[in-house]
């Protein structure tokens, strides 16, 4: 890997200039540790099987950034730089943020909780966060914001712990878990409950189309409600998660967990130069490689927000996603050709030059992977977050394709393998290949929540 000529004291635009491009800045970075939740807990195919058979157990108090909001103005800050509809916005109810770019494209995602009249959280990746954050500070609202780091990278406690349980047999696990009743909540909404004795915040949620809870408090108590919930699962047959596994329900239910955020265009250079390269840093790998940034970024339509964009606000970007009418590109499922997965595998035997390793379940040597999709020889998508699903005997990616291409049943190949010069030391020299694939809806599994 060539010398570095950035320090991660560095604000975004520094160090930019210093790496001569976003793309050479954020190319063969790897990618770093997800969260301080061990790969394995016991085996990552029986903790997949658990959340379809019996339930899964899932820790996220590490790799998200949470983002607080307070203030008279708090709803009105939200509405300007969000796509949802705030109108039917009430305490005790969630929401899917997305947030765009001046030109209506994705920066960011995070599920958002209206806590309280004027009090907000929202949890998540690091680019929305990073983009509401600096809005709050620099804009004229009345609102105070404070962001708390993802703590596996800041190496401190996080203010809150943050678990999940799914699986057919979840209710039942919370119900014995929890002191008295369970509130009877709809999807996505949540209230709070009591676990031995601790007021605790629950969600009515979901993961890989299976029913769930989400739950959060103060994380001083999360270990006994972390030993309280798994000893009420235990005659139900709950699996704790490993980081492996956990990962891998995203690829069933649709959702694409890291793009590169649209931070680079024309009229962001002010954001640029406050934000810090440490904490909004994502690296890029995979077969597509392309000098400019733009070619890398999506939008909300395309990534399936299109169903969450309100029109009856202004807010940053409406007027280019109005304009985009039906998306030229829309995100599927890509189910690959065991045969040439296998294949992968069996170049580590012959002679010759191999193909680049797939590490099961999930395959990941940076955090925004992109692959070339490709019909006839010609580029007609880029694949993103892939894994291998026990479930469904399945190795599959989330990909954004040609809306021509985007019908199930069409057949497609994956580019798979980095560049030549790729520089990634988490990446062994190969030598790339072609890998059939068909394209499925996503999500990709029947929804039960």
């Amino acid at each position: 890997m060539s010398e570095r000529k950035w320090s991660f004291s560095d604000s975004m635009a520094e160090a930019v200039e210093a790496a001569g491009s976003p793309v050479e800045l954020m190319r063969d970075l790897g990618v770093g540790k997800f969260t301080k939740v061990p790969d394995e807990i016991t085996n990552w195919i029986e903790e997949q099987r658990s959340w379809r058979e019996t339930v899964a157990f899932a820790d996220q108090s590490y790799h998200m950034t949470d983002h607080n909001v307070e203030g008279p103005d708090a709803l009105e800050f939200y509405s300007d730089f969000a796509v949802n509809n705030f109108d039917n916005a009430e305490p005790g109810k969630a929401k899917q943020l997305v947030v765009a770019n001046p030109n209506g494209k994705f920066i960011g995602d995070a599920i958002w909780f209206h806590l309280s009249d004027e009090e907000f959280l929202s949890v998540g990746g690091a680019a929305a966060h990073n983009w509401l954050q600096y809005q709050a500070e620099t804009g004229d609202y009345d609102v105070t914001a404070e962001l708390q780091g993802r703590p596996v990278a800041t190496d401190e406690d996080p203010n809150n712990f943050r678990f999940q349980v799914q699986g057919p047999e979840a209710i039942k696990v919370m119900e014995e878990a929890v002191d008295g009743d369970i509130p009877d909540l709809g999807f996505f909404n949540f209230d709070t409950v009591s676990i031995e004795g601790h007021e605790v915040n629950i969600l009515r949620h979901g993961m890989a189309g299976e029913p769930g809870f989400e739950f959060w408090g103060p994380y001083e108590y999360g270990e006994e409600i972390k030993e309280t919930v798994m000893d009420a699962g235990e005659e139900y047959g709950i699996r704790h998660l490993g980081s492996e596994a956990y990962q891998t329900p995203n690829a069933v239910l649709g959702w694409i967990p890291l793009v590169v955020p649209a931070i680079f265009d024309e009229g962001m250079e002010d954001y640029l130069e406050w934000l810090d390269v440490g904490q909004g840093l994502l690296s890029i790998g995979g077969s597509f490689d392309s000098e400019d940034i733009t070619d890398y970024y999506f939008t909300p339509k395309e990534l399936g927000y299109g169903h969450i964009i309100n029109y009856d606000h202004d807010f940053v970007g409406r007027e280019a996603i109005e304009a985009e009418g039906e998306p030229a590109r829309e995100k599927v499922t890509l189910v690959w050709d065991p045969d040439d997965v296998v294949d992968v595998f069996a170049s580590l035997f012959r002679e010759g030059e191999t193909h680049k390793f797939m590490r099961f379940p999930h395959p990941r040597s940076a955090a925004c992977p992109y692959d070339e999709v490709l019909k006839d020889g010609d580029r007609v998508g880029l694949s993103t977050d892939k894994s291998y699903i026990y479930n469904k005997r399945d190795f599959i990616s989330l990909a954004v394709v040609d809306s021509e291409y985007a019908e199930p049943g069409t057949e497609v190949s994956v580019l798979w393998g980095d560049p030549e010069d790729n520089t990634n030391k988490r990446v062994e020299r190969h030598a790339m290949t072609e890998i059939s694939a068909t394209v499925a809806t996503a999500p990709y599994s029947e929804d039960k929540r």
